[in-house]
C-alpha cells in the first residue's frame, strides 16, 4: 500500500482543535475507502486529544501536526513548543482536565512522547484491522483501587 501524509501547522488557540481534526479526518477517510470508520472515529479522537494538549501547553506560536497512513498503521505526531513532557495519570473526578493522554493510552495501540530541539512530539499509532470481521479491543491503561 502507498503511503499517505497530511502536514499542518496551526495557530496554538483553541480553534485549532477543530480544524486540524477536521482536516484529518477528511484526509484519513479519502486514503483507503475501506478503512474501517471505527479507526477513523478512534483517529478523530486521538487528534483532538493531542492537538487540544498542544494547544493547551504550548503558549504562544504553531502547532505542527502530521498524520501518516503507512501500511496497517496510522501514526498521528504532534508537536508543539513547550519542553515539558506529559505524564499520564488518572484526575480524581472532581477534576474538569488532566485525561487527554489516558484516552490516547486507551484508544491507541502505542503513544509516547520525546523531546525535540523546540520542544516536544506526541506521538500515537493506531492498527488497521487486517481483516472485515477484527474488532479495535480498547484497554484501560489505568484503573482505580
Amino acid at each position: 500500500m502507498q503511503a499517505h501524509q497530511l502536514t499542518l501547522s496551526v495557530p496554538a488557540t483553541p480553534t485549532a482543535v477543530t480544524a486540524a481534526r477536521h482536516q484529518a479526518v477528511d484526509a484519513i477517510a479519502g486514503w483507503k475507502a475501506e478503512l474501517d470508520g471505527e479507526v477513523v472515529h478512534t483517529a478523530e479522537l486521538v487528534i483532538s486529544e493531542l492537538v487540544t494538549n498542544a494547544v493547551r501547553h504550548a503558549g504562544t506560536g504553531h502547532v505542527s501536526m502530521t498524520v501518516q497512513l503507512i501500511a496497517t498503521v496510522l501514526r498521528i505526531e504532534v508537536c508543539d513548543s513547550s519542553p515539558v513532557l506529559p505524564q499520564l495519570g488518572l484526575p480524581d473526578e472532581c477534576s474538569e482536565n488532566g485525561r487527554g493522554l489516558f484516552l490516547v493510552a486507551a484508544l491507541a495501540d502505542q503513544y509516547g512522547a520525546e523531546p525535540t530541539s523546540m520542544g516536544k512530539r506526541c506521538w500515537a499509532e493506531i492498527a488497521l484491522p487486517t481483516s472485515p470481521d477484527q474488532k479495535r479491543a480498547v484497554s484501560l491503561p489505568l484503573q482505580r483501587s
